[in-house]
């Protein structure tokens, strides 16, 4: 079982989004047959083993094993990672519409967020090791100083980028977000 389950084909979405599947994968967090995972939803064995069939052709479920039972094969499937992740090319954006790729837009910060997450979901979470660094925080900054503010972090990075941008060694994807923060959520 994979930690993480990517899915960029919209046919794995719209299999995995119905809640009874839904259901049918959380039971399936354990290697299971379809009759232990219909007692356990109070369903029929022919309507979980439905739902499970979908789920493997969407590559969500792998069938792991299987068992005779009074002389009949029985099945016994695992859902394929621990969590899934939509890609946000899937959902689409609110009002349809993307904006200019301006560095400062929005729509070009949610590209960016899409971008990471494809990229860490792809990485191979079974290697020895994988060097990453994630580090988190808040400034504040007077309305009057924002420009400043902006100017002195794209100089910043743009020093990083002049400094370990050659053609050398391993190549690292450097992802920077600013934004106005929300009310806070605690």
């Amino acid at each position: 079982m994979r930690d993480i389950l990517y899915l960029e084909e919209m046919s794995q979405a719209e299999t995995l989004l119905k809640p009874q599947r839904v259901e049918v994968l959380r039971q399936l967090a354990e290697p299971r047959t379809c009759t232990e995972v219909a007692k356990l939803l109070g369903q029929t064995p022919q309507r979980v083993y439905y739902h499970v069939k979908q789920l493997v052709a969407a590559g969500l479920v792998d069938q792991v094993s299987e068992r005779k039972v009074r002389g009949i094969s029985e099945g016994i499937y695992q859902a394929a990672a621990r969590s899934y992740w939509l890609s946000p090319r899937l959902v689409g954006r609110i009002g349809g519409l993307r904006r200019a790729r301006d560095e400062l837009s929005l729509g070009h910060l949610l590209d960016l967020m899409e971008e990471v997450q494809a990229d860490v979901a792809a990485l191979d979470r079974a290697a020895p090791e994988l060097p990453s660094i994630g580090v988190s925080g808040e400034i504040r900054v007077p309305a009057e100083r924002r420009q400043e503010f902006l100017a002195d972090l794209r100089t910043a990075l743009e020093d990083l980028f002049t400094r370990y941008g050659g053609a050398e060694g391993d190549a690292f994807k450097l992802a920077v977000a600013c934004y106005p923060k929300g009310e806070d959520r605690d």
